[in-house]
């Protein structure tokens, strides 16, 4: 049996009785700025970068300080369980890997690494279509663990290829499909203009692997190309797939139906921020929805993703399963989320800082370390579970935002 989340506290003070001290800091507030301490320019700009002047970002941040944890005293329960259900399937905790591409960017081990650091926790791992590390040599380094597939939905032009690499995600056991629909173009994102960097339209792999790996685009690149493989003009491919992957343009709600035909696990829709969204989601017949502003990286002078939750939660959240993402920096911004009515939360930029900091080990302290603070932050809370009945609003007061 695996050891309980909240007992990393009890390791650490049992080597600092010999005077050994953690190799990484455990306040978060830190992760950000050793990850800086290791990246070049263009990577740690691209993972910090958000859109515009950062207002959807730091709108993220303040909606988490409006809310409160209420604790509830002589509660003598056992240490909360973290076991969430969702999809018919249950997890070990209510905590999720968020797609993140181009993580070779961060550390030559990128998805690998941390494919394997999920496994090691039984986190779900969602694999982001940008990746730098094929479908396939994910799912192994993923082994056994619990993983879903997030797709950035080629045109309609080119179904074909988006069948292919559904059918290469079902083959390779992911489990459910993330689509997310607010990236159809790459957001004005100033860091990464100031230092004019593209990771996708490189002469390498990085972000275009899904597509080089990928049998029917490279059928299709060899056919438009007079016969030429993507090995012979990396950088011809890589604009192509970046094209096909961003086209511009949105998809619209009736196009869902070709991925209903195409997957037979759960589909669910990443980045809704709109009670008619999340209701349009139901109608069209998905099983899950995140409500997401991409942690504020496309669209600059959003609402925050937390201040949208519950009216999204109160319409939906008996007919859909309600996952959250955008801000989450610690245990606390989890069981708050939680409280509103998510059933998991994704964690993006603390974990990708973490693979900065020590590839896999710097991955698995950063989720270990979110684990831990959650359950015993609900522990401290009075709270037995991450169940509805236990964990809701009823547990959190919101407050005035002190400057």
């Amino acid at each position: 049996m695996s050891p309980q989340p909240y007992t990393y506290q009890s390791e650490i003070y049992t080597h600092g009785l010999h005077d050994q001290k953690p190799p990484i800091t455990f306040d978060p507030t830190e992760w950000e700025s050793l990850a800086r301490s290791r990246l070049s320019a263009n990577s740690f700009g691209y993972v910090h970068g958000s859109a515009g002047t950062r207002e959807t970002d730091d709108k993220n941040r303040a909606a988490f300080r409006r809310w409160s944890i209420i604790p509830s005293r002589l509660n003598p329960a056992d240490f909360p369980s973290l076991s969430t259900r969702l999809f018919g399937t249950e997890y070990a905790s209510p905590i999720a890997i968020a797609p993140v591409g181009v993580q070779t960017i961060f550390h030559p081990e990128g998805e690998n690494a941390v494919a394997r650091a999920a496994h090691a926790l039984r986190i779900p791992y969602i694999l982001s279509t940008a990746t730098a590390t094929s479908i396939e040599d994910v799912a192994s380094a993923n082994g056994t663990g619990p993983r879903w597939y997030q797709l950035y939905w080629p045109g309609n032009e080119h179904n074909d290829i988006t069948a292919s690499l559904l059918r290469r995600a079902k083959m390779a056991g992911y489990t459910a499909l993330v689509v997310t629909l607010d990236t159809y173009i790459l957001g004005w994102r100033p860091s990464d203009m100031d230092n004019g960097y593209n990771p996708f339209l490189r002469a390498d792999r990085i972000g275009v692997e899904a597509g080089f790996s990928d049998p029917v685009f490279r059928e299709y690149f060899a056919r438009t190309h007079g016969g030429k493989q993507v090995e012979e003009d990396v950088s011809g491919a890589a604009a192509e797939w970046t094209r096909m992957i961003f086209p511009g343009r949105s998809h619209g709600w009736e196009d869902l139906r070709f991925l209903r035909e195409q997957w037979n696990g759960p589909i669910v829709l990443k980045g809704i921020q709109s009670v008619r969204d999340a209701r349009l989601a139901v109608r069209y017949g998905m099983q899950g929805i995140v409500v997401s502003n991409h942690g504020g990286r496309q669209q600059d002078g959003g609402v925050g993703s937390l201040t949208v939750l519950p009216e999204i939660v109160d319409e939906v959240g008996e007919e859909i399963e309600v996952l959250f993402d955008s801000g989450v920096r610690c245990g606390a911004d989890v069981v708050k989320a939680l409280a509103l009515g998510a059933k998991m939360v994704l964690v993006g930029r603390p974990y990708v800082y973490g693979l900065a900091i020590a590839g896999e080990e710097g991955v698995r302290h950063v989720l270990r370390s979110l684990m831990g603070e959650v359950q015993l932050t609900l522990h401290l809370a009075g709270l037995p579970s991450v169940k509805r009945e236990d964990l809701n609003r009823e547990c959190l007061r919101e407050e005035a935002v002190v400057a």
